[in-house]
This record gives C-alpha cells, structure tokens and sequence, in this order.
C-alpha cells in the first residue's frame, strides 16, 4: 500500500474536507467537475502536490495530498483552486456584505477541514472514508458506482476489490 511521507519538518500528508457555502447544494461540484478538475491542474502546475485519494460529491470533497518537502503551504492552494473554480462558474449565489466587502464569491465556505495524516493506519481509514463517502450520502449503493473519485485506481493498483465496502467502523467516522 502507498502511503504518505511524513516529515517532522514542513511538507507531508494532510486529509482535507472542502464544502460549498450553501449544503445541501444543487450538485454543483458534479456539474462542473471539469471546471473544478482545471482548477486543480492549474493550481498543481504552479504550487506543486500530489493527491493521493480524492472524492467529489455534489456540494463537498474530500482528498488526501502530499505535499512537496518543506512546504506546507496549503491554504494557498486551497484558495488558488477555490478560486480558480469560482471565475469558471456562473451562479447567483448569495453574497454576505462581509463577502462584498472584500470582493469575495459566496461559492465556498471560508475554511475547510485539515488533519496532518499520523500513520499507515490513519492513512488507511482515512483512504476507506473518501471511498465509502458517496455510499454514506445515498449518492450510490457501491463506490464503484461513483465516477467522480479515485477508487477505480486503488482497484487497478490493486489495493481494494472491485467490490469493496466500507465495514461498519468507516460508517461511524465523523471526519468532516
């Protein structure tokens, strides 16, 4: 199994929970899961970071990435993807007058879940509850059925069947 580097310095492994400003939404993260794919890439082309495991859902998503060593600079990224996500999207969104205030989109909640991955075994369950995710939603009844994650790769590398299922441990997690 591929897990991530972990530094004692900057850099290494960090699981992130993003959410749109208004859940539950109208899909818009599936719907423009191009948009939102570009705004990745082109963050990544400049601000480099791998992303081990990733899972888009209709209004929220959830990724694992590596960071380069001695950096850590992830609200950067994070802020350059939301972004770069906003300007390709049309919508009348609320706007707060706080938002206003500082030429801000009301797309995306301001902040987002991180956790510093610890170990393997803190990788793994955290692998298993991006992949169990659009099955814990009601989205689909296997994550084989969700097209917008990375669970077919980890079935092509081997690291999970075709059929897998969270067990019941994954299901009582609350990490977002």
């Amino acid at each position: 199994m591929r897990t991530c580097i972990r530094t004692r310095n900057k850099g290494g492994c960090y699981f992130f929970t993003v959410n749109l400003a208004e859940r539950p939404g109208d899909g818009l993260l599936v719907r423009h899961v191009d948009h939102l794919r570009s705004a990745f890439r082109e963050t990544r082309a400049d601000h480099p970071f791998m992303i081990d495991a990733i899972v888009i859902l209709p209004d929220h998503l959830h990724c694992i990435w590596q960071l380069p060593p001695d950096d850590d600079d992830y609200p950067t990224r994070w802020r350059l993807i939301k972004s770069g996500f906003s300007r390709r999207v049309v919508t009348n969104e609320r706007v707060s007058e706080s938002r206003q205030r500082k030429h801000e989109r009301g797309l995306w909640q301001r902040r987002y879940w991180e956790h510093a991955i610890r170990d393997d075994e803190d990788y793994r369950q955290h692998l298993d509850y991006i992949h169990y995710n659009p099955v814990k939603h009601g989205l689909v009844e296997s994550p084989k059925d969700w097209d917008y994650s990375s669970f077919r790769r980890f079935v092509d590398q081997g690291m999970y069947s075709l059929e897998w299922a969270a067990n019941m441990e994954i299901d009582r997690l609350h990490l977002e």
